[in-house]
């Protein structure tokens, strides 16, 4: 089968295979909106219907261009830690251990890494991609959706090499994945639960939310996905009461899925400005 053939079968395959999930997603989150919200739940998701379709085109973006590019890198980066045996635990460690604590271990040790993988995409080099992430004023589950390639390929990078280090068996990875990534959409809801007491185990939609306040209360707090112990441990943890503050960023890092895809790249045109900007020096005379 020709290669231009065989690619677009495989991505047609993929976006059926995710479109439909998004259909299940959009129908649980939304039973979840109406139970927490009822009729407010529906102005609130009419409201929301400009940010959420800019997330569903970085969404689709990430289907049809990305997710290829990461599997390649994945499975490159895979075999090389193999070959050159960077491992802290050796796979077989986990062979004697009960099966649900190797997945629950997968969990919290990924939650760990993210965390302060979290925390880095914050600091000023990363944070140019990440702010599209926070650019959601309307926060939805599909705020999930909305990150920056660089974004993606700095999670892809850390999460998995930090896991791999781990010598986790492949399986008790993919529940780690699926579970961050379900809960991970389930925090960006516009619900006002905050879990009581056990929200100072796992980490709530309210808890999450402040940490998307555009400024003030809140900002530089909340890092992790699952697991609040994380943030009441490192001095990072704030969630007061229901969030009613202000959502999005400062800057103006576009108004559409194409000119957030661009945002980074023109942060780092002009912070190379003032170097082309400086005159090179006059010839030296001569004698």
């Amino acid at each position: 089968m020709p290669a231009p053939l065989s690619f677009v079968q495989s991505t047609t395959a993929s976006l059926q295979k995710a479109g439909g999930e998004l259909v299940i997603m959009a129908l649980i989150f939304a039973t979840i909106a109406l139970i927490a919200g009822g009729r407010e739940a529906v102005s609130k998701a009419r409201n929301a219907q400009g940010e959420v379709t800019t997330n569903i085109s970085l969404w689709l973006f990430d289907i049809v261009v990305m997710t290829p590019v990461f599997a390649v890198l994945l499975a490159a980066m895979g075999a090389a830690m193999q070959r050159a045996g960077f491992a802290l635990v050796r796979p077989t460690f986990w062979t004697h251990w009960p099966p649900w604590l190797v997945g629950f271990l997968a969990v919290f040790a990924g939650d760990f890494i993210g965390y302060w993988r979290h925390r880095l995409e914050h600091t000023a080099p990363l944070w140019p991609a990440h702010a599209i992430h926070h650019s959601d004023t309307r926060m939805t589950w599909t705020t999930l959706f909305r990150f920056h390639p660089i974004n993606r390929l700095s999670t892809v990078l850390i999460d998995t090499a930090g896991l791999a280090l781990l010598g986790l068996p492949p399986w008790a990875l993919f529940i780690n994945n699926m579970v961050r990534h379900y809960w991970g959409m389930f925090i960006h809801m516009d619900v006002p639960w905050s879990f009581g007491p056990l929200g100072r185990i796992l980490v709530s939609p309210v808890m999450h939310r402040w940490h998307h306040v555009r400024d003030g209360q809140g900002v530089g707090s909340n890092f992790a996905t699952a697991f609040s112990v994380f943030d009441q441990a490192f001095g990072t943890y704030y969630a007061p009461r229901v969030c009613d503050a202000p959502l999005g960023v400062q800057e103006n890092v576009g108004r559409n899925a194409l000119e957030q895809l661009l945002y980074p790249f023109k942060v780092i045109v002009r912070a190379f400005k003032p170097f082309r900007a400086i005159a090179p020096p006059p010839p030296l005379g001569g004698g």
